[in-house]
C-alpha cells in the first residue's frame, strides 16, 4: 500500500491529481466519501493547494489550513467555494477596459485575502492600451489602490513589461492568479512560462477520466521556481466568513484611519466624529473605496 503526504494540484469535481511538493510527479485520487459528507456548507470540500493524505488512489485526511481563499457566490444564499488553500501571495489580475475593471468586485476579493492574512498584489493587465486611452484613468486607480496600501504593478504581455517582476516574486511560493473572465490572466500566466499551455489541462484530464476543463483549478510548477494556480474566469464574488461589524478592519485605510473615531464601534456611516468620513471628504480613502464599503454592508443583510 501507498501512503503518505501531498498538496493537491488539480480539482474536477470528486476527483484530484496530487502531487508530493516540490517533486513534481502528479498522480490521480479520489475523495473518501465521509470527508464529502463533511463539508455541507461549501460546495467543494477540497481545494487546489489542500495538503492531505492519502493511501493508494484515496485521499484519506485533510490536514489543516493555513489560509484560504473563499467566495460565496452572490446568486446563493448560503453555498460557499473555496478558491485555493494554503497560498503565499494572491495575484488579482484587472484590466481597466475590455472588460472594465469593477471595483467593487476587486474590494471583496481584497477584504477576503485580508480576512485571511494572504498578501495580495493587484496586476493591471494591458497597460500598453490603457496609457494611450486613458492616462488619468490609470493614474486614479494607481492612486486609490497604492493609497489603499497595496501594490499595483503594470503588465503587458505584447510588450513583456512587468513579466520578469512577476515571474521572480512567484520564485518559491504558491501563487494564486484570479480575476473575471477576459481580463489577460490566462495571457499572462503564459507569458510567465511559455511552456505552460492548454495542452497540459488536456493531459491532466485523461487522468480525471474525461471530466470538463472549463471550470477547473489547477497548479502548475513554473520553470523558473515556484507554483501558479489557476482558477477559472469569476463572474461573482460574495464575503463568507465575515460579519457585517468586522468588515471595516478588513479595508486597511479604513482600519488606520478609524482609530482615530470618537465612538468604539464606529459603523463609520452616520456616527458624529468618524474619522474614516472625514478621511473620505479629505480624500485620504478614496471614494471608490469607501462606497463599496457601504456596499458591502448593504450586501450582508441580503444573506441573514
Amino acid at each position: 500500500m501507498k501512503t503518505g503526504t501531498a498538496t493537491v494540484v488539480k480539482n474536477a469535481g470528486s476527483h484530484y491529481l496530487l502531487s508530493e511538493l516540490p517533486e513534481w510527479d502528479v498522480f490521480p485520487a479520489v475523495l473518501r466519501g465521509k470527508i464529502r459528507l463533511k463539508a455541507s456548507v461549501v460546495t467543494n470540500p477540497i481545494a487546489v493547494g489542500d495538503r492531505v493524505r492519502y493511501e493508494d488512489d484515496v485521499i484519506t485526511e485533510i490536514l489543516p489550513r493555513r489560509n484560504y481563499v473563499i467566495r460565496r457566490s452572490t446568486n446563493l444564499s448560503r453555498q460557499a467555494h473555496i478558491i485555493a488553500a494554503n497560498v503565499d501571495r494572491a495575484y488579482l489580475v484587472v484590466s481597466l477596459y475590455f472588460p472594465e475593471v469593477k471595483l467593487p468586485f476587486l474590494d471583496r476579493i481584497l477584504v477576503t485575502c485580508e480576512l485571511y492574512g494572504i498578501p495580495a498584489t493587484i496586476v493591471l493587465s494591458k497597460v500598453d492600451m490603457y496609457r494611450e486611452l486613458d492616462p488619468e484613468g490609470l493614474a486614479r486607480f494607481h492612486s486609490i489602490y497604492e493609497g489603499a496600501g497595496y501594490p499595483v504593478m503594470e503588465t503587458s504581455v505584447v510588450s513583456g513589461e512587468g513579466i520578469d517582476a512577476i515571474r521572480e516574486a512567484c520564485k518559491g511560493k504558491v501563487n494564486l492568479f484570479s480575476g473575471e473572465s477576459g481580463v489577460g490572466k490566462s495571457s499572462l500566466i503564459k507569458a510567465l512560462d511559455p511552456t505552460l499551455d492548454p495542452k497540459i489541462g488536456a493531459i491532466s484530464t485523461a487522468h480525471l477520466q474525461g471530466k470538463h476543463t472549463t471550470s477547473l483549478y489547477e497548479m502548475y510548477p513554473l520553470a523558473t521556481g515556484g507554483y501558479v494556480i489557476d482558477s477559472p474566469g469569476i463572474r461573482g464574488f460574495g464575503l463568507v466568513d465575515v460579519e457585517k461589524e468586522e468588515i471595516a478592519r478588513y479595508f486597511p485605510e479604513m482600519l488606520r484611519e478609524g482609530a482615530d473615531c470618537r465612538f468604539t464601534p464606529c459603523t463609520h456611516t452616520h456616527e458624529p466624529g468618524c474619522a474614516v468620513k472625514a478621511a473620505v471628504d479629505a480624500g485620504i480613502i478614496s471614494p471608490e473605496r469607501y462606497n463599496s464599503y457601504l456596499g458591502m454592508l448593504e450586501e450582508d443583510k441580503k444573506f441573514r
